[in-house]
C-alpha cells in the first residue's frame, strides 16, 4: 500500500503527465531531511555532493510570502520547515504570508509594481505571474544553474510548468492541487441520498439536491458574491471537455463561447432552483464553509488545500493535532463533481500551479543570493516536498514513500478518489485572468438574479480580455 501511495503522489498530474519516479525511502515526517538543501556552488560546474545549509558571512534576513496561511492544509508545515531552515543556518525569514485570494494575488503583483517585492515569493506559475516575468523581476531556473548547477535537481524539469511568456521556468513547485466535491455524510444520511461516486451525472446530482432541499437542508454550500471560482471553473469544463478546456473564446457567439454562456446557466438555474444558501449572494466564504461543517449544507467544491481546513475545523484547537474529534471528521468525504456532456465525473481540475520564485532584487545580493538559494533548496527537498504534496501531487524524480497510518481519514478517502481520476485540466481562470474575470466573478450574483445575462457578462469579460492583449 505504501507503494501505491507513493506512486500516486507523483503520477496524479496535470494535463496527461505519466511519468512516476521511483519509490525513495520511508519518510520521517518530524524530521525533514536536508540532503538537498543547498547546491553546489562552484561556478565552474564541479560534481560536489549536495551538503547541509550553509551560512554566509553574516545572519541573513530573508522576506518571503508564501500563501501557506489560514486554512491551508500545509500552513503549519511550511512554519515547521522555514524554521528547521532558520535553525540549520542561523538566517531568519520574515515570513508576510497570507492566504491566496484575488487581493492577495493583486497586492503581490503591486509590490513587485511599486519595488517592494520579498526576496523570496511562492506564488502562482501561470499568467498571473506575467507581469513581473515580463519586467525581469525573477530569475529563471536556467540563470540560477548556471551559478548552481545542481539547483532543484531532484526535481523532473518535464513536470515543472513553464512560463506562457517565455516558455523558462521560474518557479519551482512543492505540492500540486486538485479540486473536487466535499460532502457532509450527515446531511446525506438525513435526506437519504447515497454518496456520490465516479459515475456522478448531473441528472443525478440535480435530483439529490431536490431531495436535500426537502429535507430541511441547503445543497450546496457556495458564497457566490464572494467566492465562485470552483462552480464557475467546473460549470464551464461541463461544456467544454479536457482537451479544450483551457481555450479562451474568440467570440461569445463560437462553440467556446457558448460554452461559457451554458456555464453561467447552468448556475443561475441552481441559484432559482434554491439550492444555493438563502444569502448566498451576500454571505462569506467562511460563513457557507461554516454552514458546511454545522451539517447545514450537503456539498462544497473547493480544493485540496480545503482538506486541512476541515481537519482543522474538527479539531478542538485547531494548532494541536491532538484534539481531533476523529467521529466528527469521519463524516465528510470527498467525491467527483457532477459531469456532463464530454465531461467524465472522473475529469478533474489539477495540477502544479505555484511554486518558489527567486527575485531579481535578492539574486544581485550577493548575501541574500546565497541565502535564498539555500532556502528554496530546502523547501523543495524530497524529504519537505512529500510532506507538503501528502494527497496531491509533485514533480520530484523520485518520490519518498509514506505510511498511510499518518493520515486521517479524508486524506485517505482523498486518496481513493484521486486513484479514480480520468484526468487532470488546468483551471481556465487561471488563465483568463485579472479584469476580465470581473463581469463574471463579481458579476455573479447579476447573473444568477437575472439583471444581466450571461450571454452580456461572458461578452464583457471577453472584450476586456482581448482588448488587453
Amino acid at each position: 500500500m505504501k507503494k501505491a501511495v507513493a506512486m500516486l503522489l507523483t503520477c496524479a498530474m496535470v494535463l496527461g503527465m505519466t511519468a512516476c519516479g521511483d519509490d525513495g525511502q520511508k519518510v520521517d515526517n518530524n524530521t525533514p531531511n536536508t540532503d538537498n538543501a543547498v547546491v553546489n556552488t562552484d561556478n565552474n560546474g564541479g560534481d560536489d555532493a549536495a551538503v547541509e545549509p550553509e551560512t554566509p558571512a553574516g545572519p541573513v534576513e530573508l522576506d518571503v510570502v508564501t500563501s501557506f496561511a489560514g486554512g491551508d492544509t500545509n500552513a503549519q508545515n511550511y512554519k515547521d520547515a522555514y524554521q528547521a531552515w532558520e535553525a540549520a543556518t542561523g538566517n531568519t525569514v520574515v515570513d508576510m504570508s497570507a492566504s491566496s485570494d484575488e487581493t492577495w494575488k493583486t497586492r503581490v503583483i503591486t509590490d513587485f509594481e511599486v519595488g517592494s517585492e520579498p526576496d523570496v515569493l511562492f506564488f502562482f506559475n501561470g499568467v498571473d505571474a506575467n507581469s513581473f516575468i515580463e519586467a525581469g523581476k525573477v530569475v529563471s531556473l536556467d540563470e540560477i544553474r548556471a551559478e548552481y548547477p545542481d539547483f532543484a535537481s531532484n526535481m523532473d524539469d518535464g513536470r515543472m510548468p513553464a512560463s506562457p511568456v517565455d516558455n523558462k521556468i521560474y518557479a519551482i513547485p512543492v505540492n500540486g492541487f486538485w479540486e473536487a466535491m466535499f460532502v457532509n455524510t450527515t446531511v446525506l444520511d438525513a435526506a437519504g441520498v447515497s454518496m456520490p461516486g465516479p459515475d456522478y451525472t448531473w441528472e443525478a446530482f440535480l435530483a439529490d439536491c431536490q431531495k436535500i432541499k426537502d429535507a430541511g437542508y441547503t445543497p450546496i454550500a457556495a458564497a457566490l458574491g464572494n467566492i465562485p471560482h470552483y462552480w464557475w471553473d467546473f460549470a464551464i469544463f461541463n461544456h467544454t471537455s479536457p482537451a479544450t478546456h483551457l481555450t479562451i473564446l474568440e467570440s461569445v457567439d463560437d462553440a467556446q463561447g457558448q460554452a461559457w454562456v451554458a456555464g453561467m446557466e447552468d448556475i443561475k438555474n441552481l441559484y432559482e432552483l434554491g439550492y444555493f444558501p438563502e444569502n448566498t449572494n451576500s454571505a462569506t466564504d467562511d460563513e457557507t464553509f461554516q454552514m458546511f461543517i454545522d451539517g447545514k449544507a450537503a456539498f462544497l467544491i473547493d480544493g485540496s488545500w480545503k482538506v486541512g481546513g476541515i481537519v482543522g475545523a474538527c479539531q478542538a484547537d485547531k494548532e494541536d493535532p491532538s484534539t481531533l474529534d476523529q467521529a466528527k471528521l469521519d463524516q465528510f468525504d470527498v467525491t467527483y463533481v457532477p459531469g456532463m456532456n464530454d465531461r467524465k465525473a472522473t475529469d478533474l481540475l489539477g495540477g502544479l500551479s505555484m511554486g518558489y520564485y527567486i527575485t531579481r532584487s535578492a539574486w544581485d545580493d550577493p548575501a541574500k543570493r546565497e541565502a535564498a538559494v539555500s532556502f528554496v533548496s530546502y523547501m523543495t527537498s524530497d524529504e519537505v516536498v512529500a510532506k507538503f504534496a501528502e494527497h496531491t501531487a509533485s514533480a520530484l524524480k523520485n518520490t519518498p514513500a509514506v505510511d498511510e497510518s499518518t493520515f486521517n481519514s479524508l486524506q485517505i478517502k482523498s486518496m481513493a478518489m484521486i486513484a479514480k481520476s480520468t484526468s487532470f485540466t488546468g483551471a481556465v481562470q487561471d488563465v483568463f485572468n485579472g479584469e476580465c474575470r470581473v463581469p463574471t466573478f463579481d458579476g455573479m450574483p447579476e447573473i444568477v438574479t437575472g439583471r444581466v445575462s450571461a450571454t452580456d457578462a461572458v461578452a464583457e469579460g471577453l472584450e476586456i480580455y482581448h482588448n488587453g492583449q
